[in-house]
This record gives C-alpha cells, structure tokens and sequence, in this order.
C-alpha cells in the first residue's frame, strides 16, 4: 500500500466514534498444491484474468519457527504495571505467562495439520489471491454459508464450528437438515490470502469479491454470517443484493438508534426514557468509547506506524489481547490455568498465523479503509437472524434491533459468550445458526 494519504482528514476521536457507532475433486487443479512457506508462488501466470480454483497446502519451514523462539527469547520486557488491575493495558503476568508457555509448550505443527485436514483453495478476485475453506457436506441439500471472520480474528476462530456445521448429526444434537456447505475466507491482508498493494480494498470491495467467490463455486442460492468486520461484509453483501444470498446472520449486530449515537459522539447523557436492557447497552458503549477505542483509533490512522507488532512476536499478542475488556479478561483466566471457553492454544494458534504469515500491519489498513459507520443500522434488505452474546462489545437490545433490520426473522440472546462466539462458544454459535437460517431452507 502506498503511504502516501490520499484523504484529506483522518478520523478524529470524535469522528471514530462515529465510525464506530451507528470438497476437493469438483475444483480445477490447474497448478500444483501451494504452500504457505511459498505463497506467492500459488498466484496464478500472468496474462489474462485467471478464474481457475487452486488447492491450497500450509507448511510453513522450521526456520520459520525457530526464529520465532530466538525472538521471544530476546524480548525486552518493561516494568510491572502501577496498578492491580488491567486499567493500564495487558498486564505483565498474563504476557510473561503466555510467552513462557509458547517457548516451552505450544506446537505450531497442530494447527497446521488441522488447517491442512480441510479442503483449502485460493483463486484470484479483482486482482488479488483470496485464500479460503471450502467443506461441502455429506447431506443432500446443505445451504451453502460462508462466514467472514473480522479483527484479531482468522479463520482459526471458525474451526471448531466446520464439522458440526457440516455433520450436523455427528454434533449438538443436529438433524440431516440442519446441514450448510461451509466457505471461509481470508480477508485481504489476512491469513493467506493476498495483501493489497494499492488503497481501496475496504468492507464493500470485500463484499463483492465474496459474492464473486460464492458464483465461482457455483452457489445459485446461499446465506452469510459475520461478526466484527465480518459483520461489516456481510452487511454490504446484503446491501449489494446479490440474487443468490437469501439472508444473513450476525453475532455483532449494527443496531445503534441516532439519538443515541450523536449522545456519544457530543458527550451527551444517555438519552431519556431507556429501558433496562438498552440502559445496559448504553453502559457498555459508554466504557468502549472510553477506555477500548486506543486500537481502533490508530488502526484507523496510521496503521503504517505499526512496526512493533510486525517485527516482536510478544508485541503483536499483547495487541491483539487487547481488543475489548471482556475477551482480554478471558485470555488473562486462560493463561492464570482456568478453564475457559478457548485454551492457550486456541489463543496462540491465531497470534502465530498472524506472525508467520506477517499480516500484522496488512490486516490493520481495513480500518483505514473503511468510512463505514460500524454500529449504524444500514437498512440490511435481506432476511436477518440475529444472536446476541452478552459479553460482546455491547449486547443489542431487541428494541434496537427490530428497528434495524426491517426483515429480522430471528433474534435471540445467549446466556454466555463474548466477541469471539464461534471460537469461544461453538455449539451455541452452532445451534443459533441451525436455528436462524431454519425458515429460509426449502420446505420439501
């Protein structure tokens, strides 16, 4: 990506609140297995536009990972924080303990096995490799969904909810009709697919690459689900209005009322005659806005000047933990030796695939890109299911919700789960999506 600022004005503060509110034989086998360690090399010959679907193998080489130890050995650590609490940011037990356990424990090579046991494929859109999952159920009939995941996030929060999504009747207690063909992406500048090397790519490019994507692999008829910039996706999917999707489910809904963000964005109190529950919501936007916004905020800057992230290993998982309170307060019980939704390995695996494939700072530009305001309704036009987790960044009312969404066929709220669902609660993430998408399947 260029440096050079082609926008006048970079969000302030103010603004960035505004921003913020509101399987494998049916493919073409043109070229040989890529491999992470070489990448590039899986793009396809120049000349005309290549549509061809490419197998996709990850190996990434020793040397790789041994640097990665000599790094963690050499990290130079500050001193503890002054305070007791996690007010000052990650603090220095939760990092000295993760570090200790990925120099002594972690195994990359397990994750990459699993990522290796599933179908992958890259093909190229709109000039760029987009990597993704492709695992087509033993059920006749399976509606086909393909789920974007957003920041810090991957496709490794989506693994554990590939089989049961598939196999529904190996899993939670599914039926051969609850079955979904799955298709995982990469963002641009994630994981592997290909990083952008010119401005432009935000939430509604993705969103017609995806559409592209889903024709290519010959869906005539499909749902999508996203969380995070997921969500954001999905949402401009939707609004593009492909004939092919049906509907959309999210687990990080855009719900917020105007009057309640221009509450926000002028520091005003929250706006009279709220009820209990989006009271609730109101208080946990309120704390976001306050002390959770610092990464955002300069992502969406200058996510240039992030070279610290790209060059410590330790550096990049302290940033990526500190994505929102809850989550960070889960990871730090992880690594204290509680058992919790996701395990040390779980929180590795992500860090690890966003080191070794050095996407630090690419994945960091989709904030810059975007202009979206990531909490305003959008006036989605499709049939929309909605789950709400009670520790994601904030819990949309259904108040809030049946107001956003004009078509809204589903909602519902969990008992547990935060912003990672599918990654920290699979078989409710499962189950709400077995149940979402229910109405919208064929009736014979």
């Amino acid at each position: 990506m260029t440096l050079k600022n082609t926008r006048s004005i970079r969000p302030s503060l103010t603004a960035l609140v505004t921003l913020l509110m509101p399987v494998a034989s049916c493919y073409a086998q043109s070229v040989p297995a890529a491999t992470a360690s070489a990448k590039h090399s899986a793009k396809a010959p120049a000349g005309a536009a290549d549509q061809s679907i490419r197998p996709f193998h990850i190996n990434f080489s020793q040397g790789a990972l041994a640097d990665l130890k000599r790094r963690l050995a050499v990290t130079e650590w500050p001193e503890r924080e002054t305070v007791t609490d996690r007010s000052q940011g990650v603090q220095l037990a939760t990092m000295k303990a993760l570090v200790g356990y990925w120099q002594s424990s972690y195994d990359w090579r397990k994750v990459e096995a699993r990522l290796n046991a599933l179908p992958q494929f890259v093909t190229m859109i709109d000039g760029l490799d987009i990597h993704f999952i492709h695992v087509r159920s033993k059920h006749p009939n399976a509606l086909p969904v393909i789920i974007t995941h957003g920041w810090p996030g991957s496709i490794i929060e989506e693994l554990k909810v590939v089989g049961p999504l598939t196999d529904p009747t190996a899993y939670y207690g599914g039926k051969a009709e609850d079955a979904f063909d799955v298709v995982i992406p990469s963002l641009p500048g994630y994981g592997f697919s290909g990083k952008p090397t010119a401005a432009g790519w935000d939430p509604i490019r993705v969103a017609s690459a995806w559409i592209v994507l889903m024709r290519r692999l010959g869906y005539t008829r499909y749902v999508a689900q996203g969380g995070d910039w997921g969500n954001a996706v999905t949402e401009q999917m939707a609004l593009q209005r492909p004939p092919e999707l049906i509907g959309i489910h999210t687990n990080m809904p855009a719900t917020v009322p105007d009057n309640v963000a221009k509450a926000f964005q002028f520091g005003e109190p929250a706006p009279a005659g709220l009820s209990a529950e989006e009271k609730g919501a109101w208080d946990q936007l309120d704390f976001f806005y306050k002390h959770g916004l610092g990464y955002a905020q300069e992502m969406a800057n200058r996510p240039q000047t992030l070279y610290g992230i790209e060059d410590s290993p330790a550096g990049l998982a302290a940033w990526m933990l500190d994505h929102d309170a809850a989550s960070l307060a889960l990871i730090a019980r992880v690594f204290d030796g509680q058992q919790e939704g996701l395990t040390r390995d779980d929180i590795l695996d992500n860090i690890r695939l966003y080191w070794l494939t050095k996407t630090a700072v690419s994945s960091a530009r989709l904030y810059w890109e975007s202009k979206l305001p990531f909490f305003a309704p959008k006036g989605v036009p499709v049939p929309t299911a909605v789950s709400v987790y009670p520790d994601e960044i904030y819990a949309a009312p259904r108040s809030w919700t049946e107001k956003a969404y004009p078509k809204l066929v589903y909602y519902n709220r969990l008992p547990k789960g935060g912003h990672f669902a599918a990654w920290e609660q699979p078989e409710s993430f499962v189950t709400e999506l077995r149940a979402a998408f229910r109405s919208l399947r064929p009736t014979n």
